[in-house]
């Protein structure tokens, strides 16, 4: 910078200085004024680069079945969500933010190890009854942040297998407390037989205790909010990690006393109102421990909205169906981050991008390694920082069960003919209207940035982008396979298995 300084230095002896003193004085003003402005914003960033905290701490903060529209920020006009908009507001919003299978497990999985669900074998909703759940071999964020010295917490819904050497405990959490499944496995489901659902508490790996059964249910979203508030009090001088992983609001749909406005009609409205209450207590807690500007805060569900329950299930907005499909309403999900002093206030990024990136992210701000084993995801902090515009994937990929649904690349989508649930009729207060399976019967080709319903076929306009598509889509067969071209891949990884090991539903 002294060099620069020096080369714009007039020389006294000149003539021209005299001459023009005015001119002369106003341009060697300006261009100090810029020096002067570079170098405050190249302080500000190295400021901030020395303030970073090495170990920050992270919450993920993940709904169930919460749907794209039922966040203000994302064109909620039902839901009010003043402390996910003030999230917003504060950080970072991705419009095209996606998960890997639009059903519970499946799309759980991808969140917690970064890689697609068909690559290590979880697929679906596991069931009190499932001999499968998360593979030892594999590495969840519990495990990554563990092993940078993190303390780690995992409350709500697991949903990676409910034997114990699939509970939480053996997999990177120091402590758990909440239910190993579905919400709706419950002995008071109408469409189906579960026995009671237990609520459970771990320490470590130690065995788990059984809290409860069929517990009141209008209790979970506060209860799993205040068990990760106490984690902050006790681990506030220490780095930690905690997935918050709210049941809510996936049917059958409670509410505490608390923020119940006794309104039958607008039990869906209190349900989102108290999960908005839970960041803002989450975020609140920071505060008081002067935790904001060290503290990265997450806000996502794991798929989009059950719409078969009507006024019971959230909204979709502009996007085509809902949970249970791998069009854009069933895998594009809400995200919003934030983290004061590191990511920019009122970013808003458009990339596709997807959950299982989170790993690879995490082990990059962390200095972490990631795993021997092939993942899927890749880092997006440029991205979240809007540091880069650049595409973070060349596509993704879009997989319902073992079927290769569609390629995404860029703003296009390659739909493969295939066959998804469709509500025709949608049920009220907690019933479950009819759903009937929909043939889609010719690959279709849309452009998102300009159709986001998926609605105007673009296939025959565009063959070169079609190609394209079909052989990202080729490399996918190759790697984890695709049951609607009877194809099996040779990336994929075998799931835990169990024989005789009790589960905690029996």
């Amino acid at each position: 910078m002294r060099h620069e300084l020096m080369a714009i230095q007039p020389v006294k002896a000149r003539d021209h200085r005299a001459a023009y003193p005015t001119s002369w004085l106003l341009c060697h003003l300006a261009i100090s004024l810029s020096l002067c402005l570079w170098q405050v914003g190249s302080i500000t960033k190295v400021m901030a680069a020395e303030t970073r905290p090495e170990k920050p701490n992270v919450i993920i903060i993940n709904c169930d079945d919460l749907g794209y529209a039922d966040v203000g920020a994302f064109g909620a006009t039902i839901c009010k969500t003043p402390q996910i908009d003030r999230m917003a507001r504060e950080g970072v919003k991705a419009t095209s933010f996606y998960v890997a299978q639009a059903v519970c497990s499946a799309s759980r999985t991808a969140l917690l190890t970064g890689c697609l669900p068909n690559r290590i074998g979880i697929l679906g909703a596991l069931s009190h009854v499932s001999k499968n759940g998360i593979a030892d071999s594999e590495v969840t964020l519990g495990e990554l942040f563990q092993s940078q010295g993190y303390s780690t917490a995992m409350y709500g819904k697991w949903h990676l297998g409910c034997q114990a050497q699939f509970l939480p405990g053996r997999h990177g959490f120091d402590e758990a407390f909440g239910i190993p499944y579905s919400n709706d496995m419950w002995s008071k489901n109408p469409y189906g037989k579960f026995p009671p659902l237990p609520l459970f508490r771990q320490k470590g790996d130690a065995p788990a205790e059984i809290m409860g059964h069929d517990t009141d249910q209008s209790r979970f979203t506060t209860d799993f909010t205040m068990a990760a508030v106490s984690f902050i009090d006790r681990h506030a001088d220490n780095p930690f990690f905690i997935y918050l992983a709210h049941p809510m609001p996936h049917t059958p749909i409670f509410v505490s006393e608390e923020r119940n406005s006794g309104e039958r009609a607008q039990l869906y409205r209190d349900v989102i109102g108290e999960i908005d209450w839970s960041v803002g207590t989450i975020r609140q807690t920071l505060e008081k421990h002067q935790l904001t500007r060290k503290t990265l805060v997450i806000f996502t569900s794991d798929n989009g909205p059950w719409l078969v329950f009507g006024n019971h299930a959230g909204s979709t907005g502009p996007l085509r169906e809902g949970k249970g499909t791998m069009w854009d309403g069933g895998a594009r999900v809400p995200f919003v981050a934030c983290w004061p002093g590191v990511i920019p206030p009122d970013t808003t990024v458009d990339l596709p991008m997807a959950t299982y990136d989170l790993f690879p992210t995490f082990a990059k701000m962390l200095g972490a390694e990631l795993p021997a084993h092939p993942i899927d995801g890749v880092e997006i902090w440029p991205q979240l920082t809007g540091a880069s515009k650049a595409q973070p994937h060349k596509a993704l990929w879009f997989y319902y069960g073992r079927d290769l649904i569609a390629v995404r690349s860029g703003p296009w989508k390659l739909v493969f003919p295939h066959t998804y649930v469709h509500p025709v009729e949608r049920g009220n207060d907690g019933q479950r209207g009819k759903l009937v399976n929909q043939k889609f019967n010719e690959s279709a080709l849309y452009n998102l940035d300009s159709d986001i319903g998926e609605t105007t076929n673009l296939a025959s306009q565009h063959p070169e982008i079609v190609q394209q598509l079909e052989t990202f889509a080729e490399e996918a067969r190759r790697e984890l396979g695709d049951a609607l071209t009877n194809r099996k891949g040779s990336g994929v990884r075998p799931p835990g298995t169990v024989n005789d090991s009790p589960s905690l539903g029996n």
